[in-house]
């Protein structure tokens, strides 16, 4: 078998600027093994989604090396150029590679073995407005706190992702959604719409427990009007996975859902905005490769 040719789509500010630093060990023991690798710094967005579709397209593995939002715009090249993609969890969250029990960035002999063995498996994606998105779409307060966290890059990860949800309460007030699901339309007054496929974020929360990776289908969790206080238990109990019980939660699965709500709110994938409302979601079944076991 030809030795494996990588590409690494490197986020310079992941991790607090330390993506590339991680990156090199794990880059020197593939070169060791007779791989090639080529390391690409990416300067936004569409940059890294270009160099993936492109390093897909020439059957490169390309190689996510940020957070969760690297690996977002990596998996959309690595879809459009029909390829396989990696991660190396090197940002703050990293929630899709703990989902996917990858190794850290601790361990750079674990990835690189990982990487030159190569096994795989497919996952669905979201498509988001013509957009990709392996892990979630959220529209609520969980999307207010997002952004809150985006400003907010000089202080510890998990001190962050704590203090955000719990500034975002106080300036947040229920929105009038408008859901269509699988063509079924309703409207309801809701703090949060969630639309999973990994059902985790938040720095290691699993936000919709019954999200599988790949089971073809999306769990859209709703989480109801309801004073604040019922956010703060919603968020005490989410840390123990209780929070589906909750009577102003529901969650139901679909193929297709449209969201929309009366006043603009944030349209948050896997770390960061990505989109305006309405914001129009359906699965895309298998539709990624990456490499884990």
């Amino acid at each position: 078998m030809a030795p494996a040719t990588f590409t690494a789509i490197v986020n310079p500010v992941s991790g607090g600027g330390h993506a590339a630093a991680r990156w090199e060990p794990i880059a020197t023991l593939l070169r060791s093994a007779g791989a090639t690798v080529r390391t690409v710094p990416t300067r936004d967005r569409a940059h890294a989604i270009s160099c993936a579709t492109q390093a897909a397209e020439r059957g490169d593995v390309v190689v996510a090396v940020g957070g969760d939002g690297m690996v977002r715009d990596v998996a959309d090249g690595t879809v459009r150029g029909g390829g396989t993609m990696a991660i190396v969890p090197a940002g703050r969250g990293n929630d899709l590679a703990r989902t996917l029990r990858l190794p850290g960035v601790g361990d750079p002999s674990a990835i690189a073995e990982l990487l030159l063995a190569a096994p795989t498996r497919t996952l669905d994606v979201l498509e988001v407005n013509g957009g990709i998105a392996p892990g979630n779409v959220y529209i609520g307060i969980d999307s207010l706190a997002t952004r809150i966290i985006n400003a907010g890059r000089g202080l510890p990860a998990l001190l962050l992702y704590r203090l955000a949800p719990l500034r975002a309460i106080l300036s947040w007030r229920a929105a009038g959604y408008t859901l269509t699901v699988d063509g079924e339309r309703r409207t309801v007054r809701a703090h949060t719409v969630v639309v999973a496929n990994s059902g985790a974020y938040g720095h290691g929360l699993r936000i919709v427990p019954s999200a599988v990776l790949d089971d073809g289908l999306l769990d859209v969790m709703v989480v109801g009007d309801g004073p604040r206080a019922k956010i703060v238990a919603f968020m005490r109990e989410a840390k123990r996975g209780t929070h589906p019980n909750r009577p102003e939660v529901t969650v139901r699965t679909a193929r297709e859902v449209t969201v929309d709500a009366d006043r603009p709110i944030p349209v948050c994938a896997d770390g960061d905005e990505i989109a305006q409302l309405p914001a129009e979601i359906r699965v895309r079944p298998g539709a990624l490769t990456v490499i884990a076991r």
